[in-house]
């Protein structure tokens, strides 16, 4: 069994204690019976449904390598602590994790905000942080050489959408996003990626979404006012349930397109009729259903036994969990922190269908974007 502990933010927060072991965690040591992972990212909230399913597909391929013996004799030890999408928290919980907990290296960060706040955090003790969730590019390119990220970025996913919706004769796009600085970014590429196709053009609108959802109605109404054909979403969680429905109550009949942080089964289930266009989600990881891949396969039995529910984010933490696994792999019988540095700039391979290169400074592993449709019974359609 994993030796697994989720510690919520509350108790992380109790004792944060001195940064008394900073040299002997530098060292980046492992056990003789046991490498320790440690995450901190938000599992609660609006983002805390999605987030857990992430860290529950990384759990099962911790779980898949442990019954393999682990790596080289040492069993995988996963310890994550709920950071609430708050930065301050973020450090907290990384510095209670390499002082009291021995990390060794981390996994999964989600938030643009809250990798920024990590990094100084992890370069001080040369920690590696292998597959996060969400960040924006600004972020990531500052997170070199420090942040492996697997999924492609938010630029590569928005450069995706235009391109798809002019080639299928729509002009007139407008933008929604989250109401932070990775929103920003987004807004700044989509328009970027408009102009490029036409100097002239630009978004017919754009709305900033608070993530708690407080203006999504609001929001809503100002894109049914709008001209727009299409709605392209950079949002998450319940709010963009409750845009969608303002939109249709103010009389919009626009089409929607969601970026990967949208929840497409989880939207259409919601919406059900109401949304008799559908919705199309860009995916930054392959086809959990595929019959052809045997990774997919085998993460459908493993979670079927485990009663996971496939989804394109509980595959996405079982390919990150696998990509940590073979890293951890590659820097040897005795690893340290600057050997998984190493085997990580170095790693160029096929894991879970996606061709992943982390060499010469990339930001992204994969490249992968793809456009999937949703049904109404939430069910994804290549």
């Amino acid at each position: 069994m994993l030796r697994r502990t989720l510690i919520t933010a509350a108790a992380g927060a109790v004792a944060l204690p001195a940064w008394v072991k900073r040299v002997e965690a530098a060292q980046g040591e492992v056990g003789a019976k046991e490498i320790v992972i440690g995450q901190s990212a938000v599992l609660s909230g609006p983002l805390g449904p999605v987030l857990k399913g992430f860290a529950a597909g990384a759990e099962m391929a911790f779980e898949a390598a442990n019954a393999r013996g682990g790596v080289y004799g040492r069993k995988i030890k996963y310890i994550y602590f709920d950071d609430e999408l708050k930065p301050d928290r973020t450090v907290a919980n990384l510095k209670t994790l390499i002082s009291e907990h021995n990390a060794f290296a981390f996994f999964g960060a989600i938030g643009t905000g809250n990798i920024a706040a990590a990094i100084p955090v992890l370069q001080e003790v040369n920690a590696p942080m292998i597959g996060s969730y969400a960040a924006s590019d600004s972020v990531r390119a500052k997170g070199v050489g420090t942040v492996y990220f697997v999924r492609a970025g938010y630029g590569r996913e928005a450069e995706h959408h235009v391109q798809h919706l002019t080639s299928i004769g729509i002009n007139r796009i407008a933008l929604a996003h989250l109401a932070n600085p990775g929103g920003e970014e987004v807004l700044t590429a989509v328009r970027a990626a408009i102009k490029a196709k036409d100097p002239g053009s630009d978004l017919v609108e754009a709305v900033a979404v608070k993530l708690d959802g407080t203006n999504a109605a609001e929001a809503g109404a100002t894109l049914a006012k709008s001209k727009a054909q299409a709605v392209v979403m950079f949002a998450a969680g319940a709010p963009v349930v409750e845009m969608i429905k303002s939109v249709q109550d103010g009389g919009g009949r626009q089409i929607f397109y969601g970026m990967s942080t949208v929840a497409g089964d989880v939207v259409m289930k919601a919406l059900g009729d109401r949304l008799r266009s559908g919705l199309a989600v860009s995916q930054v990881v392959p086809y959990p259903w595929s019959e052809s891949d045997p990774v997919a396969r085998e993460f459908r039995q493993r979670s079927t036994k485990t009663n996971l529910p496939v989804s394109y984010y509980t595959y996405e933490g079982y390919v990150n969990g696998l990509v940590l696994v073979e890293g951890l792999r590659r820097a040897g019988k005795t690893p340290t922190r600057a050997n998984l540095h190493t085997a990580m700039q170095s790693f160029k391979a096929k894991v879970g269908g996606m061709d992943l290169d982390f060499t010469g400074g990339s930001t992204a592993g994969s490249k992968l974007v793809e456009m999937v449709h949703v049904r109404g019974d939430g069910r994804y359609v290549r």
